[in-house]
């Protein structure tokens, strides 16, 4: 993995839940399966109010905003893991938020995704949908490219190894924590 993401954001605010990131009636969709995984991503966020706009382009199946910045409580709601996953087939490789539902936050890491940045400050309110960013992973830093601001983020701590290898069970498995499939 890069130690820099770059591209697009696009913002919401609090309360974000997992019906929102991916309705219940997509949960059908499998996600090892390649094609299930692809159809998954081109529903990501399409739950989202009218308000914030099209987060994938009708007939598109990834979406043109790779990062997503979000206010508190990021990914509540159930404890469905197909909610990162979604993100993540979509194309996402980033959430930016003040805070996680815990649930979210912990499927993140899981599934080794997308990267769940938390930021002490209100971002959702500065920025808006479209401008440019980068998240410096070793300065755990935002840089605002279209504000010409940077912005400091809490760090991965722990958890970025893991996503980094693709999950706890990929992890686990390069670290000799499971046995590796013969």
């Amino acid at each position: 993995m890069s130690n820099l993401i770059r591209g697009t954001i696009f913002v919401v605010d609090d309360n974000i839940d997992t019906d929102q990131i991916i309705p219940a009636e997509y949960l059908t969709l499998v996600p090892s399966k390649p094609d299930e995984y692809e159809k998954l991503g081109s529903y990501a966020l399409i739950g989202l109010p009218d308000r914030y706009g099209k987060f994938i382009a009708p007939g598109a199946m990834k979406t043109n905003y790779p990062i997503i910045i979000a206010g508190e409580n990021f990914g509540c709601g159930s404890s469905r893991e197909h909610a990162p996953i979604a993100l993540g087939a979509a194309g996402v490789k980033a959430v930016v938020a003040q805070s996680y539902a815990r649930i979210f936050f912990r499927n993140c890491t899981a599934t080794g995704e997308l990267y769940p940045w938390e930021t002490p400050e209100r971002l959702c309110d500065k920025f808006e949908t479209g401008q440019e960013v980068t998240i410096d992973f070793e300065q755990n830093q935002l840089t605002n490219h279209t504000l010409g601001k940077v912005y400091q983020l809490q760090s991965l701590g722990e958890v970025k190894p893991v996503i980094d290898a693709g999950g706890i069970f990929a992890y686990a498995r390069a670290t000799g924590m499971i046995a590796k499939a013969k």
